[in-house]
């Protein structure tokens, strides 16, 4: 890194999987951070008496000026990665983001350096197994992908965007997240799904490098004003990615190739559960769309020339990790 990371900082987001990942690393380094929280959130995963808590929220834009008062630097972790509906999906991603964009804005002085947390999402699929680069046209396949491109592009056309660093991750997984866990549990069960008969390729990130890649962006002297990607090098397929859990969980894995038209009908009836728990889940139609893609890779040669940026978890190595914290939290059994 060509410079020290510039505090103290605000980070959202803090309590959730990659926040709370991010708030250690910056703790480690002895960096004062600041966390806008609701009143409703968890605070397990905080470091005791290293963060200052201020409740807020940035959908409704209640705390958000006294957040990021006197901050240096912001990190925008927080989003929405599953929802009951579109406008769920715009409400969490952009109008949160535009609040707090604006609330950075109004604050008056010099502005922050802006690290904002987009997702290839806002890029859509490669279209023939070509790894996408920054400079791709954007197609998004989802609303969740639609929402955070819109998010990108109200931090680009801010006074802020020439402060700001936006990253885009592509699957990330380890200890602490509920996405990818849900593809443990079925390879714990000796099963991995697969929708439709072709081999589905992905770029993936364990979520300390995402940490690690985070704080190079807000440290780095040519990172404002610019978008990466940020991945493993090589992608990966699910199956894969499902053997590396299933050596490490002793399991003999039986594929079980369910067609995309079976497949969107069951998502139909998992949003219908979804509606009247009023809890969204994994499983949706959208997801069926994203999970029908064969290829979900990216280029991170830029990541690697203007941030130095390197990956230090390699695929065995991170699944081993993060299946050995879900098997000690309690959260999978094997």
């Amino acid at each position: 890194m060509d410079a020290s990371i510039q505090g103290p900082v605000l980070v959202t987001g803090g309590t959730g999987f990659v926040g709370s990942h991010l708030v250690e690393r910056l703790t480690g380094l002895g960096v004062r951070v600041r966390c806008l929280v609701r009143r409703s959130s968890s605070l397990q995963y905080l470091p005791a008496g290293k963060v200052e808590l201020v409740y807020g929220e940035l959908a409704a834009g209640e705390g958000l000026e006294e957040a990021v008062g006197g901050m240096a630097t912001v990190f925008h972790v927080a989003g929405v990665t599953k929802a009951l509906s579109r406008a769920a999906y715009f409400q969490g991603n952009l109008h949160g983001t535009q609040n707090l964009v604006r609330a950075c804005q109004a604050r008056g002085g010099a502005l922050p350096r802006f690290v904002h947390v987009s997702s290839l999402a806002a890029v859509g699929p490669s279209p023939d197994g070509a790894p996408l680069d920054e400079d791709a046209a954007p197609h998004p396949l989802t609303w969740y992908g639609e929402s955070k491109l819109q998010a990108e592009e109200a931090v680009r056309a801010s006074a802020l965007g020439r402060h700001a660093v936006i990253l885009r991750p592509p699957v990330v997984y380890g200890p602490r997240d509920t996405d990818v866990l849900e593809v443990f549990r079925s390879v714990a069960r000796g099963v991995m799904v697969r929708i439709g008969r072709g081999e589905s390729h992905f770029s993936y990130l364990h979520v300390s490098d995402l940490a690690e890649a985070l704080v190079r962006a807000a440290c780095s002297e040519a990172a404002p004003g610019r978008t990466y990607f940020v991945a493993n090098p090589e992608p990966a397929s699910w199956s894969e990615f499902a053997a590396a859990a299933a050596r490490v969980m002793g399991r003999r894995l039986r594929t079980v190739t369910i067609p995309f038209r079976v497949a969107y009908a069951f998502g139909w009836l998992a949003e219908a559960g979804s509606r009247r728990r009023r809890k969204p889940n994994i499983i949706s139609r959208q997801k069926v769309l994203e999970a029908r893609c064969r290829y979900w890779i990216c280029d991170v040669a830029r990541a690697r020339a203007e941030l130095g940026f390197r990956t230090r978890k390699p695929l065995g190595e991170g699944v081993a990790e993060t299946l050995a914290w879900y098997k000690d939290a309690g959260w999978l059994k094997y």
